[in-house]
């Protein structure tokens, strides 16, 4: 048994029975909430503002002061391993991501250090350690890192929002260095992950937001292949408590059964999949997370609601369910609406259990 108010989230995980099936949201302390755009602005720059424990225990909590969630997840970037390997990440101004020293050349990549997180990254865990004493055993607090794939595209490309083309000729002209930067990855993104758990994390995420941009053999090679190695590297139990973990590959429907498989705890699953056809391919190997498309938070709340019952009736009854969007909240989102969301699943999502 934990000690928290609200474990609901932690249970559903593992598959146990819930009352109702529990709800967060990706990206869930951000720009849609006027608090955070204060935080932010008082801050300065984005970089700040994750980097100070302070701060990022101020806008991990503000969701929570407005939504009855059932997790909180802490308030970081994916990109804080490459920064941390010295990679000079810095935010350009309607631009997003980028760095000033991309990976484009063999000793560059022989010469990459993997951080310590209990030095370089330390920001990160005083901000993990406090996020917990100020949620008082509330809800459980989620870690979180991006996938080394994911970070290899942005250490090699140099920026976001791109075509893949230097990350892609990498992988087919010179997969050994490509290898190479994804067992670091893989390494660093093992013992930040640890050390957030260390620090008070209470599950784990990892995001493979570019995964689906791979063919199907590749992203069995370079991306799912160093998850697993993750997955079978973090800690499982903490103070005789399970740390369940998810794995999230943004376009990854087609390879749920192998990401099953991997020995993670739940799968995150994007819009583009029904859950419940999702539940039959999985079986029992897995819970799932997900999967309503975000851009339905700009709908009117009885659409919000119709969309939200077409999702729990399709994954049906049973716990192993946690409800989020297909992907982060937009900006854009009217916090109404997002808590028309976390009632319409709430209320609805009983008859399920």
């Amino acid at each position: 048994m934990t000690n928290l108010k609200n474990d609901i989230f932690l249970r559903a995980l593992l598959k146990q029975p819930v009352e109702y099936t529990p709800i967060w949201m990706m990206r869930q302390a951000g720009r849609y909430l006027q608090e955070y755009n204060e935080t932010r602005a008082r801050a300065g720059d984005f970089l700040t503002l994750c980097k100070t424990p302070s701060l990022a225990t101020e806008v991990t909590l503000q969701p929570l002061e407005r939504f009855p969630l059932d997790a909180a997840i802490l308030f970081s970037d994916i990109l804080t391993i490459p920064d941390a390997m010295g990679l000079g990440l810095y935010f350009a101004q309607g631009e997003g991501p980028m760095f000033e020293r991309p990976l484009r050349d063999e000793q560059a990549i022989n010469n990459l250090n993997i951080p310590d997180p209990n030095t370089d990254l330390r920001y990160v865990m005083d901000a993990v350690a406090e996020i917990r004493k100020a949620l008082n055993n509330r809800v459980p607090l989620i870690g979180f890192s991006g996938s080394p794939f994911t970070l290899a595209c942005y250490m090699v490309e140099g920026r976001g929002g791109t075509d893949f083309r230097e990350i892609k000729t990498m992988l087919y002209d010179r997969p050994d260095l490509l290898h190479r930067i994804l067992d670091k990855n893989a390494q660093a993104v093992t013992t930040y992950l640890n050390a957030q758990i260390d620090s008070g994390a209470q599950a784990i995420m990892i995001f493979d937001t570019w995964g689906g941009a791979l063919s199907h053999s590749a992203y069995r090679e370079f991306s799912l292949r160093y998850i697993h190695q993750i997955i079978d590297g973090l800690i499982k139990q903490k103070d005789n408590l399970r740390i369940p973990n998810i794995v999230f590959t943004k376009g990854g429907g087609l390879w749920l059964e192998s990401i099953a498989e991997i020995s993670c705890d739940a799968v995150g699953l994007d819009w583009t999949i029904d859950i419940g056809e999702a539940r039959r391919r999985v079986g029992e190997k897995v819970a799932l997370q997900g999967n309503l498309d975000p851009s339905i938070l700009f709908a009117s709340p009885a659409v919000i609601s119709k969309e939200v019952d077409k999702i729990l009736s399709s994954y049906g009854n049973g716990s192993g369910h946690v409800f989020n969007l297909g992907h982060g909240i937009s900006q854009f989102t009217p916090p109404e609406n997002a808590a028309a969301l976390v009632e319409a699943v709430h209320t609805l999502s009983r008859q399920y259990h």
